[in-house]
């Protein structure tokens, strides 16, 4: 019998086109021999396209397992998640947990350096507060300025001066009410695949090399000028550094089924910095997380296969488990 998989997709956020474009990618790698794809939209407007999923366990029976391609706000950051556990149905990526604290940059940082992990020195500032005086007091220019829930480089921003700072963090506090500001490292940008449950295994570093002044959502998705060397051609020991880092970053977190870890590798100290996970990376033709894996000898439809997997391995793990005294 075939699977029956839910793709999720779309999303009350601003990395709404991404989703579009990362579900078309994983429904096109799904064998129609073995899988059979139900496709709900969820508009930017937070409407579901059709409505068709229900919070009740057993009410669902047209569904095996759901695939969240979701990024962002409303569908990365364990809100979906909650729901689907509410169904009792199996979904691909981290659970409530891993998807809340991965997509809150700040407390990704704190989960790190709890694990004596490297993250960049920063700031948390709150949109109804903007203190640009702190940010001045802290860090030199340029800086970055961040929302701490967002995804795709979305409102984030490079200022080099006190007007380019007060702009930067009006702009981030369109899209969150807590805002990061961080040194900026003046460095190199390498990213890391992670896939897996309890023993998660992990891909070799690539390196991204920007068109601009940094990776952001135009270069990521618009400009189509970025290259990346795959691997990343890193020394032996930096290799494996950036690779035990992926690992203990996904599991500082809690994050399960897969990751892409972000991070920094500072030219002028040799430091290697995490940046940021992502727990639902993209899946589009040009995104780097499938690129890695195929890079490493497993195929898109493979990848989607081993996720469906993970999911399904997951929830028979969680069924196991009681819920009251009786």
């Amino acid at each position: 019998m075939k699977t029956r998989v839910a793709v999720l997709y779309g999303g009350r956020s601003g990395e709404h086109e991404v989703s579009l474009a990362s579900a078309e990618s994983v429904i096109a790698a799904m064998a129609p021999a073995r899988y059979e794809v139900t496709r709900i939209l969820i508009g930017k407007d937070g409407r579901w396209q059709p409505r068709c999923l229900w919070p009740e366990p057993g009410a669902n029976p047209g569904i095996d397992v759901v695939f969240p391609v979701l990024h962002g706000t409303f569908g990365e950051d364990g809100t979906v998640q909650g729901l689907l556990d509410l169904a009792d149905l199996p979904y691909v990526g981290a659970g409530v947990l891993g998807s809340a604290a991965a997509m809150d940059k700040d407390f990704t940082k704190r989960l790190c350096r709890e694990r004596g992990l490297p993250v960049v020195e920063s700031i948390v500032l709150s949109s109804d507060r903007l203190d640009a005086d702190e940010a001045c007091r802290r860090f030199g220019f340029p800086m970055f300025v961040k929302p701490a829930n967002l995804g795709s480089s979305v409102g984030i921003s490079k200022p080099t001066d006190r007007d380019g700072l007060e702009a930067a963090l009006a702009l981030a506090a369109r899209f969150d009410r807590k805002i990061i500001v961080e040194r900026a490292i003046a460095g190199r940008e390498l990213e890391c695949s992670v896939l897996g449950n309890r023993e998660p295994v992990v891909s070799q570093p690539c390196e991204i090399l920007p068109s601009r002044e940094f990776y952001d959502y135009e270069d990521k998705y618009l400009l189509g000028q970025a290259r990346t060397l795959m691997p990343a051609p890193l020394d032996p020991v930096q290799s494996d550094r950036v690779r035990r880092l992926a690992v203990e970053c996904f599991l500082a977190v809690e994050c399960e089924g897969m990751a892409r870890v972000d991070f920094l590798l500072e030219t002028a100290t040799g430091q290697v910095y995490i940046s940021e996970i992502n727990t639902i990376p993209g899946f589009t033709a040009i995104s780097m997380y499938p690129k890695m894996w195929a890079h490493c000898g497993i195929s898109y439809p493979e990848l989607i296969d081993r996720l469906i997997g993970l999911a399904l391995e997951r929830h028979q793990a969680r069924r196991r488990l009681r819920y009251s005294r009786e």
